[in-house]
């Protein structure tokens, strides 16, 4: 009977154990600072208001990672997302960096990223400075203007390898990107989706991914 109610407890604890991992503890090593290319996000998802997306790339995210699992933490216990935290110049900003490709509610999209993403990092970053410094990291490279000069302009019908893209990242800004394709059903090819910048436990060294 003893060996039995011990079998349950370590089986309880184990559920348990497994509830909080789920959960997401905000525990995280680094960050990945996602930015979408807007006409592969309209392309593939066909929720795009606009006939013509945005011809720059834009914030999708900043992303508290673990490396043994870098889709981890997410949505943990944390502040509600409030907009009259973000101070209205900084909302301006936003606008620009960190729009809602889709042609939906900003707002939304933030308070979105926020309940999944930023809650993991509010033992480092208040609200305030999540956002803030995600607009710092998009304004430090322009990666369109990176590519441009490199005369790569991400397209539906050009095709290039993934050096060609990667290079002159690292080359602008001394560290190894990472970039993430999606496959197009319509034409079978693969298509430039986003590009990560990697940041140190604090938001403010860049690292390589």
């Amino acid at each position: 009977m003893l060996k039995s109610s011990f079998a349950f407890l370590v089986l309880a604890f184990a559920f348990f154990l497994c509830f909080i991992m789920s959960t997401g503890d905000g525990s995280y090593d680094y960050f990945q600072f996602v930015q979408q290319w807007p006409p592969t996000t309209c392309r593939i998802r066909k929720k795009c208001s606009k006939p013509r997306p945005l011809q720059n790339f834009t914030i999708h995210g900043l992303w508290p990672s673990n490396y043994s699992n870098p889709t981890m933490p997410s949505k943990c216990l944390g502040s509600q997302f409030k907009k009259e935290n973000l101070s209205p110049k900084l909302l301006l900003k936003l606008k620009r960096s960190w729009p809602n490709v889709e042609g939906g509610n900003d707002t939304r999209f933030w308070e979105g990223e926020w309940k999944k993403h930023g809650t993991c990092s509010e033992q480092t970053l208040t609200q305030m400075q999540y956002f803030q410094r995600s607009h710092e990291m998009w304004n430090s490279f322009n990666i369109t203007e990176i590519l441009k000069n490199a005369s790569i302009v991400p397209s539906a019908t050009t095709k290039w390898e993934y050096s060609d893209i990667a290079t002159p990242i690292k080359t602008a800004t001394k560290r190894t990107p990472l970039l993430r394709c999606k496959r197009d059903p319509a034409t079978n090819t693969e298509l430039l989706h986003e590009v990560v910048f990697c940041y140190g436990y604090n938001a403010i060294k860049q690292i390589d991914c």
